[in-house]
C-alpha cells in the first residue's frame, strides 16, 4: 500500500510538472500558468479580492465601450464608480446575444474557442473565448476539484456532454487517468458496466452532472451494490438536490462537493470543505436582481446576472443566466479560511428525471443530446404525468416535417430499448419556469404519487 501511495504521488508530480506544461506548449494554452495564479489568488484577503474585482471591472467596461460595436452604439453613460457604471449597461439574454453576435465578437472566431451551453434551458447559448481565457475556466474548475481533495493525475470517473472526445481529449483522458462517460448515454446497461468496472478498478473521485451521478447511485442502490467508495464526488451542470446528495453520499460512502456555473464560461461558485459556496469575484461580477432589474438585499432571492471580467475577445456585460440565488451578507466569513464572498443558496432549475415503468431513467441531457442536432425544432419541453409515457411540446422551425418527430421517437426508443409512448404536441409558446428559464423536463410524478 505504501508503495502504491508513493507511486501515486510521483505520478501527480509528473503530471503537474511535465505532462500538462508540455500540453500547454503544444496547444498554445495556459492551463498550468492560470492554475498556479488562482492557487495564489485564493490565499488573498477580502480587501485584496475586492480591489482585484474593482480594477478588472473598470478596465473591462472602459475597453468595451471603446471597442465593441454593439456597446458603442448604445452610447452608455459613464460613471467613475464601475459598480454604478455597469448599471447603465443592458441585461443580455441568449436571444439578444444570438441576434448581435457579429457585433459582440471582436476577433476572428477561427482564433477563438467556442463554448456553448448544452441547451438544457431549451435555448442554446454561445460565447467565444481566447485560449488563455478558456484556460482560466479550466484552471478554476481544477481549483474547485482541489477543494474536494483532488490532485492532478488522480483516477477519476467523469460524466460529460462531449459526443466526440477527439485525439486531444482522448490523450488527456489517458494521461490524467480519466474514464469518461457521455451523460446522455447512461442507460441501465451502461450504468451496470460502470458499476462492474468500479468494483474491479478503484477510482478516487466521481465527477459530472448532478442528475447523472444520482442515476448511477440509484441503480447501485436498487441492485444492492454498496462496496464502491469514492474519496469525493464533485457535481456541476444541474441542481444537486438534497435527495441526490444524500443518496450519492450514502451509496458511495463519500462526500459531495457541488459547483455552480454555466457552460458559457462563467465559473460562479463552488463548495469548500465547509460546504459553503464561494463566489469567484476576481473572475466575475455577480448581481442578484429582482424582476425589474434592481438589486435585492443580501439574504433575499433574486435573478442571477453575471459579467466575466477577463474576456476581451467577446465582452459580455450583465449576462442573464436565468437561475435564482441568494448572496450571503458580506460580513459572513467561512471557517475554511477562503475570503471569497459566499452564495447562500442556489435555486437553479428543477430538471428532474423522466422514469419509465420498467425502472429506466432519462436525465435532461438525454434529450438535449438528441435535440441538439434537430435544427427543425426551435424549442421543446418534456412533460411526464405518469410512468406510461411522456408528452413533448415543440415549436417548429425552418424545414420541419412530420418525419422529424418519427426520428426523435426512434432515437428515444433506441436509447431505452423499449417502446415508450410519446405524445408530440405542437405549440406556439413554452412558458418559462419561475426562474425565467424555459424548462426541459416538467415532471408530475411526485404529485401523482402523493395523490394516490
Amino acid at each position: 500500500m505504501l508503495i502504491l501511495q508513493h507511486m501515486s504521488k510521483f505520478y501527480n508530480a509528473l503530471v503537474e510538472k511535465l505532462v500538462l506544461p508540455a500540453g500547454d506548449a503544444l496547444l498554445g494554452t495556459a492551463y498550468m500558468q492560470k492554475l498556479k495564479e488562482w492557487r495564489k489568488i485564493q490565499a488573498k484577503t477580502r480587501i485584496e479580492l475586492e480591489e482585484m474585482q474593482r480594477n478588472s471591472l473598470d478596465s473591462l467596461l472602459t475597453f468595451t465601450v471603446n471597442n465593441s460595436p454593439f456597446y458603442k452604439g448604445l452610447q452608455i453613460k459613464h460613471d467613475p464608480d464601475p459598480y454604478q457604471w455597469i448599471k447603465n449597461f443592458p441585461i443580455m439574454t441568449k436571444k439578444i446575444i444570438k441576434e448581435n453576435i457579429d457585433q459582440l465578437v471582436l476577433r476572428d472566431t477561427s482564433e477563438l474557442v467556442k463554448v456553448s451551453s448544452s441547451g438544457s434551458s431549451g435555448v442554446q447559448g454561445v460565447v467565444y473565448l481566447d485560449k488563455k481565457v478558456h484556460s482560466t475556466q479550466l484552471a478554476i474548475q481544477t481549483l474547485w476539484w482541489e477543494w474536494a481533495g483532488f490532485k492532478l493525475g488522480d483516477h477519476i470517473l467523469q460524466t460529460g456532454m462531449t459526443t466526440d472526445r477527439g485525439f486531444v481529449k482522448t490523450a488527456k483522458d489517458f494521461l490524467l487517468n480519466t474514464k469518461y462517460i457521455p451523460a446522455y448515454k447512461l442507460d441501465r446497461n451502461a450504468i451496470l458496466d460502470i458499476l462492474k468496472d468500479l468494483k474491479k478498478h478503484t477510482r478516487k473521485f466521481m465527477l459530472g452532472y448532478a442528475s447523472s451521478l444520482y442515476v448511477i447511485a440509484k441503480l447501485a442502490e436498487e441492485i444492492g451494490i454498496d462496496d464502491i467508495y469514492f474519496e469525493s464526488v464533485i457535481s456541476w451542470g444541474d441542481k444537486m438536490f438534497p435527495h441526490f446528495r444524500s443518496l450519492i453520499e450514502k451509496q458511495f460512502h463519500t462526500t459531495v462537493y457541488d459547483t455552480y456555473g454555466c457552460a458559457e464560461g462563467f465559473m460562479v461558485a463552488a463548495e469548500c470543505s465547509q460546504h459553503h459556496y464561494h463566489i469567484m469575484t476576481p473572475l466575475l461580477h455577480l448581481e442578484i436582481l429582482d424582476d425589474n432589474g434592481n438589486d435585492v438585499p443580501y439574504g433575499e432571492l433574486g435573478n442571477v446576472v453575471v459579467t466575466r471580467l477577463d474576456n476581451y475577445a467577446m465582452p459580455l456585460i450583465r449576462y442573464y443566466v436565468g437561475d435564482l440565488a441568494i448572496i450571503d451578507n458580506p460580513g459572513v466569513v467561512c471557517g475554511c479560511g477562503l475570503q471569497f464572498p459566499l452564495m447562500k443558496k442556489i435555486i437553479g432549475r428543477d430538471t428532474d428525471i423522466v422514469k419509465t415503468r420498467s425502472g429506466k431513467y432519462m436525465i435532461v441531457h438525454v434529450f438535449t443530446g438528441i435535440f441538439e442536432f434537430v435544427t427543425e425544432i426551435r424549442q421543446f419541453r418534456v412533460i411526464q404525468k405518469n410512468l406510461d409515457g411522456i408528452e413533448i411540446e415543440y415549436i417548429k422551425d425552418k424545414g420541419f416535417s412530420p418525419q422529424v418527430l418519427e426520428q426523435i421517437k426512434t432515437k428515444i426508443d433506441d436509447y431505452l430499448q423499449e417502446d415508450f409512448p410519446i405524445d408530440f404536441k405542437e405549440v406556439d409558446y413554452i412558458p418559462p419556469t419561475p426562474s425565467g428559464k424555459p424548462q426541459i423536463i416538467q415532471s408530475f410524478l411526485k404529485q401523482s404519487v402523493s395523490n394516490n
